[in-house]
């Protein structure tokens, strides 16, 4: 990732949550994000076979209450980070045997940044003091992830 693209990012985990990120954990990071991505589409994928589309549409995403919340919140961040742009290129596109629709496309950085602020919230609401997640934090944020996308 591009050096403008990490300081962003650093940026953004200060903002949405008070936290201190190093530069080895937006390998994390982008880690986290592919893999919730993928499993979205997974569900996505089983969605509209089982309506009888070959298409991914948005509605195949199952996005809940609590992500379309943090993709509110991103919105309002992303207007002074201006993170999107950077999501775009590192949001992976799963490989599928169907075809994605445009929207579905242009929603991915949006879904990203909302998996990124419910991650962000999510370190705050685990380890409220540490400006620093450790590797012990991290794995938490992921085995909670795991559990409920």
């Amino acid at each position: 990732m591009p050096v403008m693209g990490v300081v962003k990012f650093q940026h953004f985990f200060r903002t949405a949550a008070g936290l201190h990120v190093h530069r080895n954990d937006l390998e994390r990071y982008t880690e986290f994000i592919d893999d919730k991505i993928y499993n979205l589409f997974v569900v996505a994928k089983a969605s509209a076979k089982a309506n009888g589309r070959d298409v991914i549409e948005p509605w195949d995403l199952p996005i809940t209450a609590g992500l379309q919340h943090s993709i509110h919140l991103f919105e309002k961040l992303d207007e002074k980070i201006e993170l999107q742009p950077l999501l775009d290129q590192l949001t992976a596109r799963p490989p599928l045997d169907l075809a994605i629709a445009q929207e579905t496309e242009h929603r991915l950085p949006l879904i990203a940044g909302g998996l990124s602020v419910a991650l962000a919230q999510t370190f705050a609401a685990i380890a409220p003091r540490a400006e620093h997640p450790g590797t012990a934090e991290w794995s938490k944020v992921f085995e909670i992830f795991h559990l409920i996308l």
